[in-house]
């Protein structure tokens, strides 16, 4: 199993957000300008995902939503509460295990810190090991036997400028 991880894109400070729930704090007109360009990276690299899981928090969601359309692949996004911010990575673990068909491909829309550690995770078996994502970053986990624990190789981990090269 291929494990791809994107960081949600540019979004509104949280000192210019004056709503009452960070939940909703959507992306920037740049982080979406920007998503377009990274899902035209993710398109140029020839990326497709069986599964697309996104946190449901609304910057998340929209950066999920606009690789998803890019991709053409709408029909396979699906919103899970493990990738919210503090989520727990062994249910997240256990939600991608437990999907009907094993996926080859899968991409987890989420949030820092949480998507570094899960790196660090599946990578050395422990969190902590200092895997950290820009906002619109991707990482790809190259995965034999999916469990919560050191099951995992680091493919690569790309920043935005590198993958708006690959346009």
């Amino acid at each position: 199993m291929n494990l791809f991880l994107l960081r949600h894109g540019l979004a509104v400070e949280r000192a210019e957000f004056h709503f009452a729930s960070d939940h909703l704090r959507p992306l920037t007109p740049k982080g979406k300008r920007q998503l377009r360009k990274i899902a035209a990276a993710m398109r140029a690299m020839e990326l497709r995902f069986d599964v697309i899981l996104s946190s449901p928090l609304v910057r998340a969601r929209q950066t999920a939503e606009i690789v998803a359309a890019d991709l053409k692949l709408e029909k396979r996004l699906v919103f899970a509460d493990e990738l919210k911010p503090g989520g727990d990575a062994k249910k997240l673990v256990q939600k991608i295990g437990g999907l009907k068909k094993v996926p080859a491909n899968v991409l987890l829309v989420g949030h820092e810190p949480d998507l570094g550690e899960l790196i660090s995770l599946l990578v050395t078996g422990k969190v902590g090991a200092g895997f950290a994502l820009k906002k619109a970053g991707l990482a790809k986990l190259e995965i034999e036997n999916l469990r919560a624990g050191k099951c995992a190789t680091l493919a690569w981990l790309l920043a935005p400028a590198q993958m708006k090269l690959m346009r």
